[in-house]
């Protein structure tokens, strides 16, 4: 039996797992409405334009807590340990270290990627742009600073991949920790 949800906003966290569990290409309606207990109509209703308009809500929905979360505190905060510290946690809080997949992630590793590509792209060039400026503040040079700030998004996307391969997401929380320390430079170690 269909049940009934009041708001749009209340179904995205289901199909956002969705998403990530099957891909955008592995999903189909047919599960959606299986695993949400809404009916088709329910779900036209909340996203006419079908799965693609449900992704987007759901990419939506992904960066706005990024952008929240993780980037607004490497911008705003004024000491850069205390921003790359406020990161790291909640990154591994935000893939509940290492048992969520990372949906950007997801997208980007498959064909839904030319359908969301600006999104994407956005996403990790916004983190990588603010991730290098909070390394630059906390005393690498801006070269250091750049290429810590995409082997640290590397080793993330890594790790999430290799704790899912493993079934082992202590390799998750190992990882983070080294990229952490890798974060720190050599005088305030």
């Amino acid at each position: 039996m269909a049940r009934l949800v009041a708001e749009r906003h209340d179904v995205i966290p289901q199909i956002a797992e969705i998403f990530r569990e099957q891909g955008y290409e592995g999903t189909s309606l047919k599960i959606i409405t299986e695993r949400t207990g809404l009916g088709k109509g329910s779900l036209y209703h909340f996203f006419p334009g079908g799965k693609q308009e449900m992704a987007e809500a759901v990419l939506d929905d992904v960066d706005g807590w990024f952008r929240t979360h993780i980037f607004a505190p490497l911008r705003e905060a004024k000491d850069p340990n205390e921003a790359l510290d406020t990161m790291f946690a909640n990154v591994e809080t935000y893939f509940r270290s290492g048992h969520r997949a990372c949906l950007m992630g997801v997208i980007a590793s498959s064909g839904a990627i030319d359908i969301f590509a600006e999104r994407v792209q956005s996403y990790f060039a916004d983190w990588r742009r603010d991730l290098a400026a909070t390394l630059a503040r906390a005393g690498f040079t801006d070269g250091e600073a750049g290429a810590l700030a995409e082997e640290v998004l590397a080793g993330i996307q890594g790790a999430l991949i290799l704790a899912r391969g493993l079934e082992d997401t202590s390799a998750f929380t190992r990882v983070l920790a080294r990229l952490k320390t890798r974060c720190r430079p050599a005088l305030s170690r």
